[in-house]
């Protein structure tokens, strides 16, 4: 998760008593307020496990902060809560994911006990639920599956998705998917924006997986939607011969022969992002960028345009990071204050840094990181665990008093099957050999920047997985 606390609010409490609330941004979109002692309080519980290792929390102050302490305060949790982030135990914990739902309820105001709420398929269909603003998206998930009589070993090959669709062109553009420490009601409720949809759409990367869902009435008609609604918004590449052909089996329905078309076709997979600028082949490169098929693809924007693929195999870690007063380092692009940067494999015993400047950075990162995660459960072989009963852990209201909260089995489970991922992708580890980063004088490269703030560090341990023949 990429977390941010990029401003404050003032509140009066019951007693007059005024505070500071932090405004908390996961994955680039708004979540919640909390205060100062509801964070300490999270912190409190996430130690009461010996074995996780978190920083040392902002202190508490006898004396009434000044304007610059509180500047200080915010980056301190700030930096805590990134911290969190990062780490896969800590961020898989139903404490932390816990806080987070309830602290998103609890922020929301004009709640009712029941709402509705639209998820839409690809085509534009709607499905209309009744759900509750506190349900998170895994229980909003599940009412779409009932509807839609999916088969519950299929539950995991698909998400909901928050995206900004154009009402003129039908551009989608995809803002994220929705976690399960967050309610889509409340995420959607936030956006406050006509053009948001809550969407269903798959959620895994290897195409391999399509071939089971084929013969699945229900799965096989939910990738036909997805594939004919990205081919006709120009997500994936089509000649005027494959297009008449598809043309004519999608008048006839035949969707099974449909897909086994589309899924050899360009950009198949992938997820399409908004043009942005990047500095290679060469400085304000114009590029389109696409991610699937384990790489990051850049169509350059070039009269004559071309095509550079990274494969995440060989990306070692990736940063994103945030300009303070937007970037100069890419022409009409000011109003982007956004960069992802990944240091990548270029050459034997060669690293080099390549910049994107893109809204879209945060996105990117997760859409790379879920890529990573994937390969790396190909790698973990071992029977699943059995789900232990939820734990309790108090939470603090933002008028202090607590109540009792009971964590899901479901994803304390999924925790214990990630740890025991450990000892394998250390082992995988010891196979590579040391490289040196090629040395820039760049200033875009981003240990070197002096007006940027570092949001995110993300380690790729695919990456160790590197063999000879890939070089």
């Amino acid at each position: 998760m990429h977390f941010s606390i990029p401003d404050t609010q003032e509140f009066t409490d019951g007693a007059g008593n005024a505070y500071i609330g932090y405004n908390i941004h996961i994955n680039g979109l708004f979540h919640c307020t909390a205060r100062y002692k509801q964070l300490h309080n999270l912190h409190v519980q996430l130690s009461k496990d010996p074995d996780r290792l978190l920083p040392i929390f902002p202190p508490k102050k006898l004396f009434p902060l000044t304007a610059n302490q509180q500047e200080e305060r915010r980056l301190a949790l700030e930096k805590y809560i990134q911290f969190i982030g990062q780490n896969v135990t800590i961020n898989n914990s139903e404490i932390l994911n816990g806080f987070l739902l309830t602290a998103q309820y609890e922020t929301a105001d004009g709640l009712s006990e029941h709402e509705t709420l639209d998820v839409f398929l690809m085509n534009g269909s709607k499905i209309l639920l009744s759900i509750s603003p506190g349900e998170h998206s895994g229980e909003v998930l599940k009412k779409v599956y009932d509807h839609l009589k999916l088969a519950e070993k299929y539950y995991f090959h698909f998400a909901l998705f928050i995206v900004m669709q154009d009402e003129l062109s039908g551009d989608i553009k995809i803002l994220r998917r929705l976690q399960e420490f967050e309610s889509p009601f409340i995420t959607y409720k936030y956006m406050n924006s006509e053009a948001a949809r809550i969407i269903l759409r798959k959620s895994y990367w290897d195409s391999t997986y399509d071939v089971e869902l084929l013969n699945d009435p229900v799965t096989l008609n939910l990738l036909y939607i997805q594939a004919a609604a990205e081919i006709r918004s120009g997500w994936i590449l089509v000649t005027k011969e494959v297009h008449c052909q598809l043309k004519n089996l999608e008048k006839s329905g035949n969707k099974k022969e449909y897909l086994n078309i589309a899924r050899h076709l360009k950009y198949y997979g992938y997820i399409q992002f908004a043009p942005c600028y990047c500095d290679y082949p060469e400085r304000n490169s114009r590029v389109l960028l696409a991610i699937g098929g384990n790489e990051l693809n850049l169509r350059v924007l070039s009269p004559e345009e071309h095509e550079v693929v990274f494969k995440v195999s060989r990306m070692r870690c990736w940063r994103i990071t945030t300009t303070q007063n937007g970037t100069d380092h890419y022409e009409d692009n000011n109003e982007c204050n956004l960069e992802l940067s990944f240091e990548y494999l270029i050459a034997r015993n060669e690293l080099q840094w390549i910049t994107i400047a893109s809204e879209q950075a945060i996105l990117i990162s997760v859409c790379l990181q879920a890529m990573i995660d994937e390969l790396l459960q190909k790698c973990v072989v071992g029977s699943k665990s059995q789900a232990e009963p939820g734990k309790s852990w108090t939470y603090i209201m933002r008028d202090g008093q607590s109540r009792i909260v009971t964590g899901s089995p479901l994803r304390e489970c999924a925790n214990n099957n990630h740890t025991k991922s450990g000892p394998i992708i250390k082992k995988l580890a010891n196979k590579w050999s040391a490289v040196t980063s090629k040395k820039s004088t760049d200033s875009r490269v981003v240990a070197e920047k002096s007006q940027t703030t570092n949001l995110d560090v993300m380690e790729n341990n695919v990456f160790c997985m590197i063999g000879d023949d890939d070089l």
